[in-house]
């Protein structure tokens, strides 16, 4: 096993690179398992995670944030490594999605235990993410975060780029194809998941429901705006009024211009349009702790 955590990680600097490495390398080491623990930055943690399989690692975890998470999946899917991640960034979606504690101690525990699951990707334009992509609201929101990342605490953070992405965010009008038909909607949001975010604070009851989920919210005025934007952040905008759902295998979303801002799994990048949405079924091998939710709906699977 490779661990790659990432220098710059609150965690790692809080406690030191040394200590950090130690930790980890005792708590997820076994008999049946070496486990060679990195502590990089940049290019030379990218690099780390891109040679793994050649370097003859079956198995790795990545420690950073949700883009890093995505890259590693990238370069993992449709592999036979298998990876694992550890919440050491802002948001650590897919981490706390599969139920990892958010200490480290936790979060090694948890991870030791862990068992690989087959997994769905999804794809925008041809690459591979593993949960949510989001433009308009959900764009500027990250553009603000990113903006704001090194001057604010964490909450303080939150609520100011809630606010700017809230003012930002403009109206356009989107046509969202599915199946060949398609639905124009004026819109200041559309967010793409890769399976539905069903369950209660952020969490997909499956993984390999082999199926994307997307939600788009009709522009009805700044008040509107902003009562759905805190909504988002609490998970409580899914069926509200002005929501729009769709789910399929593939979608296409049009809009009258050339490139539109795309936040993708934490990371911002201007994508060219019609975005092309696709799932990647059990595409990726993940490790996913023993009680998590999704292995409940697994194994409801295999009795039937």
């Amino acid at each position: 096993m490779r661990v790659v955590l990432n220098a710059k990680a609150g965690t790692v600097h809080d406690m030191g690179p040394d200590k950090v490495r130690d930790i980890v390398d005792e708590a997820l080491t076994r008999n049946d398992l070496d486990v060679d623990v990195v502590v990089a930055e940049g290019r030379a943690m990218v690099a780390s995670i891109s040679s793994a399989q050649n370097d003859g690692y079956d198995t790795v975890v990545v420690g950073a944030g949700d883009g890093t998470v995505s890259y590693a999946a990238s370069v993992f899917a449709n592999t036979d490594v298998t990876l694992g991640v550890l919440p050491l960034g802002t948001m650590n979606l897919l981490a706390y999605d599969i139920g990892l504690p958010r200490d480290l101690a936790g979060a090694l525990t948890a991870l030791h235990d862990a068992k690989p699951m087959k997994v769905d990707l999804g794809m925008v334009n041809g690459r591979p993410f593993h949960g949510v992509s989001g433009v308009g609201f959900f764009s500027q929101m990250a553009l603000a975060r990113e903006q704001l990342r090194e001057e604010r605490g964490r909450a303080l953070g939150w609520f100011i780029a809630l606010g700017r992405a809230v003012f930002r965010s403009g109206r356009v009008s989107l046509e969202v194809e599915v199946a060949g038909a398609r639905e124009r909607i004026d819109a200041y949001a559309a967010l793409v998941t890769v399976n539905a975010f069903d369950a209660p604070g952020w969490h997909r009851s499956r993984l390999d429901g082999g199926q994307l989920e997307v939600l788009v919210a009709e522009d009805r005025g700044t008040l509107a705006r902003i009562k759905t934007g805190a909504e988002v952040l609490v998970d409580a905008w899914r069926g509200k009024p002005g929501i729009h759902a769709f789910t399929a295998r593939r979608v296409t979303i049009h809009a009258r211009r050339h490139r539109t801002w795309v936040a993708t799994d934490g990371e911002i990048a201007r994508e060219s349009l019609p975005l092309r949405y696709a799932i990647a079924p059990r595409a990726l091998n993940l490790l996913v702790p023993p009680d998590a939710l999704q292995w409940q709906a697994k194994e409801g699977e295999d009795v039937t």
